[in-house]
């Protein structure tokens, strides 16, 4: 059994991948599109999270923020963020968030340097700054990459309550351990009573990987260099996560993506980790002198399982989130992955439980006898202390106490140096992921988490950051220990207005708000606003959002301690039919919704437009054709098209005219959001019409003010267009002349008006843009 994979191994070569992708298409594709439960229930634009106030933007005083770090401290309620040669801090308790800003290039002679060594002046010989912590209630301490020569200093932030923000200069100091020399290359850190732990390389030249302690009372660690230990490790995140009560016990977390060596696969082999070491160590006192002595690591696995037992594999670590429990106890990892496959792009999310995580490291230890030997569980005797365990009262024996690393026998050193690889892998919660997506048109970058108290349970809502500048929110509801996880992606947030990726993420629960960073800048988003959802308890049933519930009223922020007896959400079903019966839900509405006419040609094509709120909906269509005939659902074939958009007719005969109905069906609840006229012109009268325009020249129409009064006998442009369609809406009529002649630029340089073939018949003769935008009101004539 390998130690690192179990008994289950990655398919070689394509074999998995494709299987996997050809079963997700096929679950996506199947019925000629993606999955309604695979794509958003709604989605907002970059102007509609501003316009509704949801989301504010700061790009800096210079409008090119440069972003690279961030640090939310709600102790403060200030967001600090780091950029190129520049600090700012914001406030988060008023409107305009009253930025302050440092200026902060890198020491002099630092920026000529790292030219001369070949790096680019503009994207790499800056400062910087990637590096945020709290030093203590006045202090923060920043790093920046000092343009190849990482630095340090204090930043002046005052005691709460008050605004200040400068830097001292008297403290910059080497930032070597504590930043990375790039300004691009992953790292990880976190800071733990007063020390400062990070995972980075600490060379100019990006080969020297490293674990660091420095900063603090403790001595200052490192990893040695030893590919058993990191190779070619990409860290993505650090954390502290106590195993019990006693202090002595807290370790650090560390969770990267390296080059495996246990792998079996000839080629390139990457594995995700999670590492750990001790918060107290201190190294050993004749073997491991200033390095980690309790350093250990295991396999993250998170894989689909497949047919015949072969599971398909995403190995390469992209972001992780500790969501953190009330008691502080137990937290669980999300963490996000992707593929590293040639033949599909793939992401998943995978859940950890840290019981699961201490149960492998207590397990046992990964050993290979030589080259020529394959990776198997240590069956020796493992010395005492066991190799990884802190010093602490667990480890103390009435013969011997060990107050710290440095009183453990060489053997326990010498063991651990060899044997840095546990033997078993840790497995996510269920043995499944809990969201796989494949092969979008954006890729998965970040991750934070919420767990929201709902009517019925708790909600674990996941915001996930894309490289497009978008955020999907998403809820997974597990319907048993071993079925898959169902998806619900609530909303798509389109938070920057160009397509950039989104390199960090913090969210706020005290203030219900995410602080997303980009490149070009850092946006504040609200978690939830439940009014966009709808004004009527059936929409707001349908969003399936733990944040949203109907309070009779309207669709608002639901309150777990709220008073309010009144109160209706439905989010494992999103069923309506269950939830607001009493409150006027009409399922027989055909004759609701707004009517709207529809002009179209006989023989020429004609598109009815419906597009539902939510692409989750599927799409009926109903027509009536004659106060004699039943209502009855639209038959399409190749003539007749049901689209996305709604539903075309290639080719219009005279029959098809009616009263049109688009209805919308969703986890059971049906409502009609459109109700079209048909209108058919018959090719005889159009024939009539065209005979005239060939006998005499009709002067061009006015645009402005025209008078039903005068038109009568005196513009034969308007009498073509009543002999088509009557004389029963002469205010219709005006209104559709006008949007016809005078929305078109293009056509006020022609001294011939347009005939009325080519007004009605707009859908064969789209301009470019126009096409799609302003040529459907001439193809459909749409008056209300």
């Amino acid at each position: 059994m390998k130690p690192g994979g179990g008994s289950g191994g990655a398919l070689p070569g394509a074999a998995a991948a494709l299987a996997l992708w050809c079963g997700f298409a096929w679950t996506s594709f199947a019925h000629g599109g993606a999955a309604k439960g695979s794509v958003p229930r709604l989605r907002l634009a970059y102007q509609d999270l501003l316009a509704t106030n949801r989301s504010v933007l700061f790009l800096g005083h210079r409008g090119i923020l440069d972003f690279r770090s961030l640090y939310l401290d709600e102790y403060r309620d200030r967001l600090f963020i780091g950029g190129k040669d520049t600090l700012y801090s914001l406030r988060l308790d008023q409107t305009n968030m009253d930025a302050k800003e440092i200026y902060w290039p890198p020491l002099p002679g630092q920026k000529e340097e790292c030219f001369r060594k070949g790096k680019d002046p503009v994207t790499e010989c800056a400062n910087f700054v990637r590096v945020f912590y709290p030093l203590n209630r006045t202090h923060l301490l920043a790093c920046g990459t000092g343009a190849f020569h990482p630095i340090c200093a204090l930043i002046y932030v005052g005691p709460r309550g008050e605004h200040v923000f400068s830097l001292d200069p008297t403290t910059i100091e080497s930032g070597r351990g504590r930043c990375p020399h790039e300004p691009n290359r992953p790292f990880a850190s976190t800071f733990v009573g007063g020390d400062l732990y990070t995972g980075l390389t600490a060379d100019f030249l990006g080969r020297d990987s490293v674990i660091f302690r420095t900063m603090g009372h403790r001595s200052s660690l490192r990893t040695e260099m030893d590919q058993r230990l990191l190779n070619a490790p990409k860290f993505v995140a650090a954390y502290l996560i106590p195993d019990n009560d006693d202090r002595d016990n807290d370790k650090v977390y560390f969770f990267f993506t390296e080059k495996a060596a246990e792998s079996e696969s000839k080629g390139r082999a990457i594995f995700s980790r999670v590492g750990r070491i001790c918060a107290n160590d201190a190294g050993g006192q004749r073997v491991l002198v200033n390095k980690w002595s309790t350093f250990n690591k295991a396999r993250l696995v998170c894989s689909v399982p497949g047919p015949d037992g072969i599971d398909t594999y995403f190995d390469e670590l992209e972001d992780v989130f500790l969501l953190r429990t009330k008691d502080g106890k137990s937290p669980e990892i999300y963490a996000l992955f992707s593929t590293i496959s040639n033949v599909f792009q793939g992401f998943a999310i995978c859940v950890y439980r840290m019981a699961d995580i201490w149960e492998v490291f207590n397990g046992p230890f990964a050993h290979k006898d030589g080259p020529d030997h394959q990776w198997s569980a240590y069956e020796g005797k493992v010395p005492y202390p066991r190799p990884g365990v802190c010093p602490s009262k667990t480890t103390n024996q009435p013969s011997r106490q060990y107050s710290s690393t440095k009183d453990y026998p060489d053997e326990v050193l010498h063991f651990a140096r060899a044997h840095p690889l546990m033997s078993r892998s840790v497995y996510p919660l269920h043995r499944r992921p809990v969201l796989v997506k494949t092969n979008l048109q954006h890729h998965l970058r970040q991750i934070v988490v919420d767990r929201v108290e709902a009517e019925d349970g708790q909600y674990d809502v996941m915001f996930i950051g894309t490289d497009s500048g978008s955020i999907l929110k998403v809820i997974s509801l597990q319907r048993g220990n071993f079925a898959a996880a169902e998806e619900v992606i609530l909303e798509e947030l389109q938070v920057f207005k160009a397509p950039v990726p989104i390199t960090e993420m913090e969210i706020s629960v005290k203030r219900q708000m995410l602080y997303v960073g980009s490149r070009v800048g850092v946006a504040q988003v609200k978690l939830h606003h439940c009014e966009t959802y709808g004004s009527a308890c059936a929409e707001c049933c349908l969003a399936r959002d733990p944040y949203c519930a109907w309070d009779g009223l309207t669709c608002t922020r639901y309150q777990a301690s709220g008073k309010r007896r009144f109160r209706r959400q439905d989010i494992r079903n999103g069923n309506p039919m269950h939830q607001c019966l009493d409150q006027n839900l009409t399922v027989d509405d055909f004759d609701s919704a707004e009517e709207k006419v529809v002009y179209g040609t006989e023989h020429n094509s004609t598109f009815l437009e419906c597009i539902p709120k939510s692409p989750q909906a599927a799409v009926q269509w109903f027509v009536h054709r004659s106060p004699e005939e039943l209502r009855d659902e639209v038959k399409t074939d190749d003539r007749i098209i049901k689209t996305e958009q709604g539903l075309l007719f290639r080719k219009l005969f005279r029959q098809d005219a009616g009263t049109y109905y688009c209805r919308a069906q969703e986890h059971g609840f049906t409502h009609t959001i459109t109700k079209i006229v048909l209108e058919v012109i018959e090719s005889e009268q159009l024939e009539q019409v065209f005979q005239r325009e060939q006998d005499e020249e009709v002067p061009r129409p006015p645009c402005r003010g025209l008078d039903p009064r005068q038109l009568h006998g005196q513009k034969m442009w308007f009498k073509d267009i009543m002999h088509l369609i009557g004389y029963a809406n002469l205010q219709r009529v005006e209104e559709y002349c006008e949007r016809v002649w005078c929305g078109d630029r293009q056509l006020r340089h022609k001294s011939r008006p347009l005939k009325s073939k080519n007004m009605l018949d707009g859908v064969k003769k789209g301009r470019g843009k126009q096409h799609t935008e302003r040529n459907r009101v001439p193809r459909q004539a749409v008056a209300t």
